[in-house]
């Protein structure tokens, strides 16, 4: 999992970029216990629901690619 590789690479990091694997690591965890969520509702959902998780894990998913690559520019 991504999130395991960003804990690795922060042990060995500098102080400075150990405080934004931290938030990456955080931001990341929250996004995927978002996800998860948003995935549980899914078994339970009608066709008039499924339309809105749809768009809620899609928004889900954006944020977590918006997060990982701001991380990403931050730590090179």
């Amino acid at each position: 999992m991504q999130i395991d590789l960003f804990k690795d690479k922060a042990e060995s990091a500098a102080p400075a970029a150990k405080f934004e694997y931290a938030k990456l690591i955080a931001a990341l965890q929250l996004k995927r216990d978002q996800a998860a969520l948003e995935l549980q509702g899914l078994a339970a959902a009608s066709d008039d629901d499924w339309e809105e998780l749809k768009a809620g894990a899609e928004q889900i998913w954006s944020e977590v690619k918006d997060v990982f690559t701001d991380a990403v520019e931050k730590l090179r």
